[in-house]
């Protein structure tokens, strides 16, 4: 289907080139979409406010930049802000644990079911939980991730390996084996598996400071980010992708 913004049209040849760029999405064509319709309504409201001139054939990388800078406000976390995630979440702030993992990867990108999605997922896990010796099998036939072709199998992970949200789950507590509820991720839904785990020993506060900082602030601007979009798709007239517009500020 052809996408247009506010009668912008963004060409299959476009859509093509930008999906070699996002290999390792379950869906590099949808992501491409998703990603060329996005930074078309950014460029068209950096032309709307002069950070960009009509006609103006350059990458926009520059506009881009200056508008987000302007009209995307992400705050800094407090020193006090920090320390409190550090209180209640000590645990994942430890040098030399390593865990061995496997898991199964239920996407979600862009336009995708997510109910659907998560039902299935659940009924794997539930699966799993009953019968753990299937966790090989499920993952070849039902994982997203290229892992799937080795039973989901991760190999030995270092904090910082994977994307926070996950790496929370494979490092908070003790417990080996399927990890009883769904893994929530910006990739999707995970049944995860910890075979085995090395302990190491815990960061003092100003050791991870700066790690809980970076990932507080990008937590606050993704959010902030994927709001902006909304308010903008909500005034845009877009066929073709759904960007999930939204009319009102405080969209949740």
């Amino acid at each position: 289907m052809t996408i247009t913004v506010n009668q912008s049209i963004i060409s299959d040849e476009a859509i093509d080139l930008e999906a070699a760029q996002h290999p390792d999405a379950p869906d590099a064509q949808l992501a491409a979409r998703y990603t060329l319709a996005v930074r078309e309504l950014l460029l068209q409201r950096a032309r709307e406010v002069g950070l960009r001139a009509e006609g103006d054939n350059a990458s926009g990388d520059e506009a881009l930049d200056a508008l987000l800078e302007r009209e995307v406000i992400t705050p800094v976390p407090t020193d006090d802000e920090c320390r409190r995630y550090y209180e209640t979440h000590a645990g994942l702030f430890r040098s030399g644990d390593l865990v061995e993992a496997s898991h199964i990867l239920f996407a979600v990108t862009p336009n995708a079911p997510v109910n659907e999605i998560r039902a299935t997922a659940e009924a794997t896990l539930k699966t799993i939980v009953a019968e753990p010796q299937r966790f090989a099998e499920l993952a070849g036939s039902h994982s997203n991730c290229p892992s799937g072709a080795q039973g989901g199998n991760l190999g030995q992970l270092k904090r910082g390996d994977t994307v926070p949200e996950f790496e929370a789950a494979l490092f908070e507590g003790t417990a080996q084996g399927v990890v009883p509820r769904l893994v929530n991720t910006r990739y999707g839904f995970h049944v995860v598996h910890v075979a085995h785990r090395v302990d190491g020993k815990q960061l003092p506060f100003e050791m991870a400071k700066d790690q809980i900082a970076e990932y507080l602030s990008d937590q606050v601007q993704r959010n902030a980010m994927r709001q902006y979009v909304q308010i903008l798709a909500g005034k845009a007239k877009i066929s073709g992708i759904d960007l999930g517009a939204a009319d009102s500020p405080l969209v949740r």
